[in-house]
């Protein structure tokens, strides 16, 4: 079998990238090692409208239950900042369907799928051509496609396999240099508003935050991602994310309150932090999780992966039928990826790691200096899921930067 492209992981950023690299005029394949498309589900299902137009779809009840209009921002002490976006900011989704709906566009453009297919090896044979000092390594991906073993003949494999990325492995790339392993559930819920979802930084979950997603007004998604080495310090005898959401539904008195019991569904993942520099080699591409693109700030990665997977198809496209898919001929995607999100990304790190070294004491400090009018009316105009450097810069020059600084120290002097 031989094909231009061969794209790793038929998620929503690799059926992006294979649609893409079709549409640039490509062969190509996408191989996906589940027997379903969109099935493990490990993502909360929360998509930003932005995410959702950048896949190119429009909301559905095929795979919309709910939207989102806002966020209630759960202090350890128990005050809340009220955040409205006084319109739909993001959806929450069927992941199976949403997933389906993409692998269905890449198909209307004639990308072949081949499911219960795995990636096991990847061999690179450099061939050159006429053209002086042009390479086209011929790459020989090793699968076990329905138990037996097979081998598929290619100009580039885009990697979309995620977190712990196998193409990245066989590429000599390397992977997310921090992983926060995160957990979910799907449970009966009573929800205050379910245009809103609820976040719970702090101790609760050290190093990120715990949320409740409503699907509707009786369940929510409940869930939480951790940094493992916060947790660690944190002396809880146990520090896997499980322990930390059973003491979060047992101690917390506003889900306590609100969470009946028992639950419909349950998932676990990772969440990568911080992009590689470097998501190209000769024939090979990394792309969404598998490359650390996912955002820093809110774990999200369908806008930045989606955006980066549209670049990735065109570049990998263009480079085989022009028959030079060196990695200097690919750095063309790192280049043009890194100009889109590298700098919002950086920006998503330093939020990050400030956020993550907060006490509890100081989260209530924070969040109670943020809790006035004026802030609250700057965040529902400039509030943005996929861009919180836009709402910082706001702030910064707003009426309230003293009261900002005081409440953020050095941190936003130092982040631009």
């Amino acid at each position: 079998m031989k094909y231009d492209i061969v794209v790793v992981g038929a998620g929503p950023v690799g059926s992006t990238a294979a649609r893409y690299a079709a549409m640039n005029g490509a062969k190509v394949l996408m191989i996906e090692e589940h027997a379903f498309i969109g099935s493990p589900v490990g993502c909360t299902g929360l998509l930003s409208t932005r995410a959702i137009a950048e896949c190119e779809l429009k909301p559905s009840d095929e795979f919309v239950f709910n939207s989102v209009r806002g966020a209630f921002v759960h202090a350890p002490d128990g005050q809340c900042l009220p955040i409205d976006g006084k319109q739909t900011k993001a959806y929450v989704v069927s992941r199976k369907n949403f997933d389906r709906a993409l692998a269905v566009m890449a198909a209307e453009e004639g990308v072949e799928l081949s499911l219960r297919t795995r990636a096991v090896g990847l061999e690179k044979q450099d061939a050159e051509f006429e053209k002086e000092g042009q390479k086209n390594p011929q790459i020989k991906l090793r699968v076990i496609r329905n138990g037996k073993p097979e081998t598929i003949c290619t100009s580039v494999v885009i990697g979309a396999d995620g977190v712990k990325s196998r193409i990245a492995s066989y590429a000599g790339l390397k992977k997310p240099a921090r992983v926060l392993p995160g957990i979910q559930i799907e449970a009966p819920y009573a929800s205050e508003n379910s245009d809103f979802v609820e976040l719970f930084p702090g101790s609760f979950a050290p190093g990120f935050f715990a949320w409740t997603v409503p699907v509707n007004e009786k369940i929510s998604r409940i869930g939480l991602a951790l940094e493992p080495g916060l947790a660690w310090k944190d002396g809880q005898e146990d520090c896997s994310p499980l322990s930390y959401l059973e003491k979060l539904l047992r101690s917390n008195p506003h889900l306590k309150a609100r969470y009946s019991g028992g639950m419909l569904d349950f998932v676990v993942g990772g969440i990568p932090i911080g992009p590689q520099e470097k998501t190209a080699s000769d024939g090979v591409l990394l792309v969404g999780d598998a490359a650390g693109q996912a955002k820093p700030t809110s774990g999200g990665g369908i806008y930045t992966g989606a955006f980066a997977a549209k670049i990735a198809g065109k570049v990998a496209a263009q480079a085989a039928l022009e028959g030079d898919t060196s990695a200097e001929r690919l750095s063309e995607y790192d280049q043009l990826w890194q100009k889109g999100l590298g700098k919002e990304l950086e920006i998503g790190m330093k939020i990050h790691d400030y956020i993550g070294k907060l006490e509890d004491r100081q989260f209530n400090d924070l969040i109670g200096s943020l809790n006035t009018p004026s802030i609250l009316n700057t965040i529902t105009e400039y509030g943005d899921m996929d861009h919180p450097s836009i709402l910082l810069r706001k702030l910064m020059f707003s009426g309230n930067s003293l009261r900002l600084m005081k409440a953020f120290g050095t941190f936003l002097r130092t982040l631009f």
